[in-house]
């Protein structure tokens, strides 16, 4: 008899220390009591989250394979072996959603490859809130990850997404490492026309959340200390 195989499910997370349920659905709670397998990226943090959503689960009884940086394809490859067993498993991202700004593309392009059916929960994206919140273009925007770190890289490239965002009627969004958040606005003020719009988005659906949108001539006058804080950062030349 051929063996059914399990569903990947694609769980969201916090993107802060909040209680869990004050941001995720209950479908999220239910789907974590049924699953003891995970793919993670962080095996400590997970656990903690896991038990935060459902106190009574066993911890013993949880596997789980930790995706980053160090994990060899080879190991990455055997990852969704439970599924092909008939065990579902939970893919688990750090923060907010998997599969976007996260490493967890690759395993859901291995679940396609296998046949293995996915489905997306529902959870907060900062992203995608950030761009809810900023006022610009809901319909046309692209992701570009981070900028370049190098000066004058980093400056080219601001002012190559000025010129598509004016051209295409598109909000730009990026991130950055939060103790150069500050560094960041700066670039982003000095770089950009007076009259583009840019939107910080920090702490979302936290307690601590700001989000602003102001032209850029408008946040040299900023008094927000942005430092340390997660954020989205947005632009648009109307």
């Amino acid at each position: 008899m051929q063996i059914q195989p399990g569903t990947l499910y694609l769980i969201p997370t916090r993107l802060g220390d909040n209680p869990p349920l004050e941001v995720l659905p209950i479908s999220i709670k239910k789907v974590i009591e049924d699953l003891d397998h995970y793919i993670v990226e962080n095996e400590k943090t997970a656990r903690r989250f896991i038990k935060r959503v459902t106190p009574s689960k066993s911890q013993p009884s949880l596997k789980l394979s930790v995706l980053n940086k160090y994990t060899t394809e080879a190991e990455r490859n055997t990852y969704l072996n439970a599924c092909l067993q008939g065990e579902s498993v939970g893919l688990l991202s750090e923060a907010g959603c998997p599969a976007i700004a996260d490493p967890g593309s690759d395993i859901v392009s291995l679940a396609h490859q296998m046949n293995i059916r996915v489905v997306p929960l529902v959870g907060p994206s900062s992203i995608l809130l950030a761009l809810m919140a900023s006022g610009m273009n809901g319909q046309g925007f692209t992701f570009n990850g981070y900028l370049p770190i190098d000066k004058g890289e980093r400056k080219s490239k601001i002012k190559a997404l000025e010129r598509i965002s004016s051209e295409l009627n598109q909000a730009q969004i990026f991130i950055e490492t939060p103790y150069r958040n500050m560094k960041m606005l700066e670039d982003l003020t000095k770089t950009l026309q007076p009259n583009s719009r840019i939107c910080v988005a920090c702490d979302i659906t936290l307690p601590t959340e700001y989000i602003r949108t102001k032209t850029a001539k408008d946040w040299k006058q900023n008094k927000e200390d942005l430092h340390k804080r997660p954020a989205i950062f947005i632009i648009q030349k109307d």
